[in-house]
């Protein structure tokens, strides 16, 4: 029976890392676009900053840029199994959530901020709610000894 049991776990780790490595995968897929287009390809996003003469200031851009890096590592070093990038990919989107709501109170010149709700940014932690706790579960279900 102990084989049994390791089996479900195994089954179990794998399912969760699996779950991890595509909501991890989407992630980074989704901030490499956007990177890829302000700085190589069209130069912006789906009209995410405004490209006015008055618009969006190359600090908040540059600023909006590191922090889609940083969560790109933290979640690339996640996905290969580091506990600890929890904390770097934690860090990033909550301060990339952060530069949103300075932006959409603070009359920074964004194009995203138009006709939204400002609860509307609280659905980018989502996602990583649901890679933590899928990296902090036990690795064994419960009722296995």
């Amino acid at each position: 029976m102990p084989i049994l049991a390791t089996l479900a776990a195994n089954r179990f780790l794998l399912l969760r890392r699996m779950i991890i490595g595509v909501l991890a995968g989407l992630l980074i897929f989704y901030h490499l676009t956007v990177l890829y287009d302000l700085y190589l390809g069209v130069g912006n996003h789906e009209g995410l900053y405004d490209r006015t003469a008055n618009g969006t200031p190359k600090s908040y851009e540059y600023l909006q840029s590191a922090l889609r890096l940083i969560i790109i590592v933290g979640l690339t070093l996640v996905v290969c199994g580091f506990r600890r990038a929890l904390w770097v990919m934690w860090a990033g989107i909550s301060v990339l959530v952060a530069t949103h709501y300075w932006a959409h109170f603070g009359d920074i010149p964004v194009a995203f901020v138009e006709g939204r709700h400002p609860l509307s940014y609280l659905k980018g932690f989502i996602f990583p709610t649901v890679i933590t706790l899928l990296t902090l579960l036990p690795s064994r279900p419960g009722g296995h000894r």
